[in-house]
C-alpha cells in the first residue's frame, strides 16, 4: 500500500458550502422529530442479540449503516448483515423525511459533515453502534463453497454490535491470524465474491484516493490505496446489493443503481493505451481482470487505470412499476444491483429497503415508498453531482493551500492523463478557447494531482513546475517545458 501524507495550515470550507449551496441546521420540525423518534424504544420485533455482529468502519465513524457475522456452513457459508433501519425513525410525510428528501445524501467535509439525518439518529439511535441494542434490517445470505448464493432472507430484528473495528486494525489482524470470529472469515468470502465477479465481468478500479484528515490545528492530504479489508468488505455489501436487485425484479417493483456496460470502442481505446504504456493484456483476457493485475503504484499502471476510468460512465438510478427496465444492469458489478446497504448517508436505501422487506414477506410495498420510487432517480442524482463537487473542491482548495508559497519550484511527477483524443503525444492546442495542450499529472511529493501543460507522454514520469496556486481560485497548475 502507498500512504504519502503532507501538511497543511487550518483554514475553512465555509466558501465551498455556500457556493454548493449545503444546508446548515436542520429545520426545527424536522430536528424535533427525530428527537423524539430517537427516544422510541423499538421492542416489537424479533431478538438476533445472540448474533455477534461487529462493525468495519474507516476511524472515527459514528454514522454505522452495517453490521456483520461471517459463518461457515457444512456446505459453504452464512452472512448475517444487519443494515439501521431507518425507516422505523423516520416518518413518512413528516418534516424530517422531507428534510431528507432536500439533502439526499451525507456530503463529507474536512471540517465537519453535513448528514443526511440529524445526529440523534445517524451518530445515535439509528447508528449500529458497539454495546447497544438497535433495530435493523437483517439480511441472511447462504453461499455455496464457490460463493453463489443459495438462500436469501431479510427481517426486521433487534441486533447488537460487539465492537467497532476499523480497517487498518482488521487488516493487520487479518495478517497476524488474529481476527475477531465474527470477521475472521471475510478473506475468504471476499476473495470468493471478488473472483466470481471478475468471472461474470465485474470491473474494479482500484484507485488510490486523496483524502484530507484533520491535523491538530490543521489538516493533511493523504494519498491512501485501499486496503484489501476495504475491498473484502465492499464484496459483502454488492452481495446484498445484488440479492436486494433479484428480489425487486423478480417482485417488478424497485429502485436499480444502474450503469451501462462498457462500450466496446472505449475496451478497444484502452486495449490501445495497454500497448502503449507496457501493460500486459493477454488474448481472450476480459478486461476487469486485466485492470486487476495492474499495480497503482507504478506510473504506467496509475495511467492505465486513470484511462479505465472512462469506462465507468452513466451511473444513475431507475426505478420500475410493473414493466421490467430495459437496461436493469451495472456494468461495473456486471449484474443487477441496487442500494440498500447505507441508509444513514443515502436517501434511495430506505425506500429500496421498504420494497424488499415487503416482496420477500408476500406482501405489496408501503404505499409511501412505492410512491417515492419514480422521484428517486432525480434526488439521487442531483445530491451525487453535489457529494462529487465537494469531495473535488475540498481536495482542490487544500492542493492549492499546500502549494501557495511553492510557485516557480520543480517538482517529480507520473503523467496519468492527456488530453482527448487519448494517446501517447500530447493534443494539439485549441486556439478558440485559448487552451493549451496538456493532461493531468500526479506528484510524488506532495500527493498532488493536477492539470500541466506541455509535451506529456502518457505513463511517463517527468520534472514539471508550478505555474499557479490560488485558493480562492482552488486551481492549480504546472507546466512541462
Amino acid at each position: 500500500m502507498v500512504t504519502r501524507r503532507i501538511r497543511a495550515p487550518h483554514f475553512d470550507f465555509a466558501a465551498l458550502r455556500r457556493e454548493l449551496d449545503l444546508p446548515g441546521r436542520f429545520p426545527p420540525e424536522a430536528q424535533r422529530e427525530a428527537d423524539e423518534a430517537a427516544k422510541t424504544e423499538l421492542t416489537d420485533r424479533p431478538d438476533r442479540t445472540d448474533i455477534p455482529f461487529v462493525t468495519i468502519d474507516p476511524i472515527g465513524s459514528r454514522d454505522l449503516d452495517q453490521a456483520m457475522c461471517l459463518s461457515r456452513r457444512p456446505t459453504g457459508y452464512r452472512v448475517h448483515y444487519a443494515i439501521a433501519d431507518v425507516a422505523a425513525f423516520v416518518r413518512p410525510g413528516g418534516a424530517l423525511e422531507a428534510e431528507t428528501w432536500r439533502r439526499g445524501q451525507t456530503i463529507y467535509l474536512p471540517d465537519g459533515n453535513v448528514p443526511l439525518h440529524p445526529v440523534a439518529l445517524s451518530e445515535g439511535a439509528a447508528s449500529l453502534l458497539p454495546d447497544r441494542t438497535r433495530a435493523a434490517v437483517l439480511w441472511t445470505i447462504d453461499l455455496d463453497a464457490t460463493g453463489e448464493t443459495t438462500e436469501v432472507s431479510l427481517e426486521r430484528a433487534l441486533v447488537r454490535s460487539r465492537a467497532q473495528l476499523d480497517y487498518d486494525t482488521v487488516q493487520a489482524q487479518f495478517a497476524a491470524g488474529t481476527a475477531a470470529e465474527p470477521v475472521a472469515l471475510l478473506p475468504e468470502i471476499g476473495t470468493l465474491l471478488t473472483e466470481r465477479g471478475l468471472d461474470r465481468g465485474a470491473i474494479n478500479l482500484p484507485l488510490p484516493e486523496q483524502e484530507i484528515e484533520r491535523d491538530g490545528a490543521g489538516y493533511r492530504l493523504v494519498l491512501r490505496a485501499p486496503l484489501p479489508a476495504e475491498e473484502h468488505n465492499a464484496q459483502i455489501s454488492l452481495l446484498t446489493g445484488v440479492a436486494a436487485a433479484g428480489i425487486m425484479l423478480a417482485g417488478r417493483v424497485g429502485l436499480l443503481r444502474t450503469m451501462p456496460a462498457p462500450e466496446e470502442a472505449a475496451v478497444e481505446r484502452l486495449r490501445a493505451a495497454a500497448h502503449a504504456l507496457g501493460i500486459a493484456w493477454p488474448a481472450g483476457e476480459p478486461v476487469g481482470r486485466v485492470i486487476a493485475a495492474v499495480d497503482a503504484a507504478d506510473p504506467r499502471g496509475a495511467a492505465f487505470l486513470d484511462q479505465a476510468a472512462e469506462l465507468m460512465r452513466g451511473a444513475g438510478y431507475t426505478a420500475f412499476d410493473g414493466d421490467l427496465p430495459e437496461q436493469p444492469g451495472h456494468g461495473g458489478v456486471a449484474a443487477p444491483y441496487a442500494h440498500v446497504t447505507a441508509p444513514l448517508r443515502r436517501l434511495a436505501d430506505r425506500y429500496a429497503t421498504e420494497v424488499c422487506l415487503a416482496l420477500t414477506s408476500g406482501q405489496e410495498a408501503p404505499e409511501w415508498a412505492r410512491a417515492s420510487l419514480p422521484k428517486l432517480p432525480k434526488v439521487m442524482s442531483g445530491t451525487d453531482r453535489v457529494a462529487g463537487a465537494a469531495a473535488r473542491g475540498a481536495v482542490d482548495l487544500t492542493e492549492a493551500v499546500l502549494l501557495q508559497d511553492r510557485i516557480g519550484e520543480e517538482f517529480d511527477a507520473a503523467v496519468v492523463d492527456v488530453d482527448s483524443p487519448r494517446r501517447t503525444a500530447p493534443a494539439p492546442a485549441n486556439p478558440a478557447d485559448g487552451r493549451q495542450a496538456g493532461g493531468t499529472v500526479a506528484l510524488d511529493d506532495p500527493p498532488v494531482r493536477a492539470r500541466c501543460t506541455g509535451e506529456l507522454p502518457l505513463g511517463e514520469r517527468v520534472r514539471v513546475t508550478l505555474v499557479t496556486a490560488d485558493p480562492v481560485k482552488r486551481t492549480v497548475q504546472f507546466q512541462r517545458k
